[in-house]
């Protein structure tokens, strides 16, 4: 990617980070993801054009450990699958492999590490969890959160990613899904030739509580954090 539009997507995430009202974070974050999918219809329209000069695609590993692993490679899942990356979770290795364009490899990273500071600062704001036992359900409260917030970001992405491409394909006065279909199609071929075998996964989610709460704090996208969280939720 251009350093120019990844310095604009870092700027816009840390003005989401920094500032103490919901709204304008979330304004911030969907112009990042904006910017990213308007990026992205751009080089395949310039690719379309030049098609002795295709790129062909790249993979990035991401570290994504514990606590919670599965809960943030949904995440990372998530982020890729709204940019028009594949993600394959290598469990046993902590790591995430995205394959992708070499241009949106690392605004994808980004964003995903942005929204995890995002939830990890919200998981301890919301604090320890028991039931009516008294016994702890933080974990699984933790767990829930990370899931239905995953779930509903990608879903909020996937929207503003669909009215991007609407409104250039309006801009354009053509169909613009094609040429986005294609560049999925060889992404998912690049990842399919590494890993040939890989399976579906599917995060526990068992605390409703936390369910709610992630799906609601998903709908939020508040990043009002004044520094920088350590992305560790313990």
């Amino acid at each position: 990617m251009e350093r120019h539009v990844l310095d604009k997507i870092r700027s816009l995430l840390a003005k989401a980070e920094s500032t103490e009202f919901e709204p304008e974070a979330e304004a911030f974050t969907a112009k990042a993801q904006e910017l990213m999918a308007r990026y992205r219809i751009d080089r395949a329209v310039l690719a379309a054009g030049t098609a002795g000069d295709r790129k062909e695609p790249a993979a990035r590993r991401v570290a994504v450990h514990d606590p919670y692993a599965s809960a943030k490679a949904t995440l990372l899942s998530q982020v890729a699958d709204a940019n028009g990356c594949r993600a394959v979770w290598c469990k046993d290795e902590g790591f995430t492999a995205v394959f992708g364009f070499a241009d949106e490899l690392e605004a994808v990273e980004e964003l995903f590490t942005s929204l995890l500071v995002q939830a990890t600062a919200a998981l301890h704001r919301a604090g320890s969890k028991y039931d009516c036992f008294g016994r702890s359900r933080t974990t699984s409260f933790r767990r829930s959160f990370l899931v239905a917030f995953a779930l509903r970001i990608g879903q909020r992405l996937r929207e503003t990613v669909a009215v991007t491409v609407e409104a250039a394909a309006a801009d354009a006065g053509t169909s613009l899904v094609p040429l986005l279909t294609a560049q999925t199609e060889a992404i998912a071929a690049a990842a399919k030739s590494v890993f040939p075998h890989v399976k579906g996964f599917r995060p526990a989610a068992t605390d409703g509580e936390g369910w709610y709460a992630g799906r609601v704090f998903g709908d939020c996208a508040d990043l009002s954090t004044k520094r920088k969280l350590t992305l560790r939720t313990a």
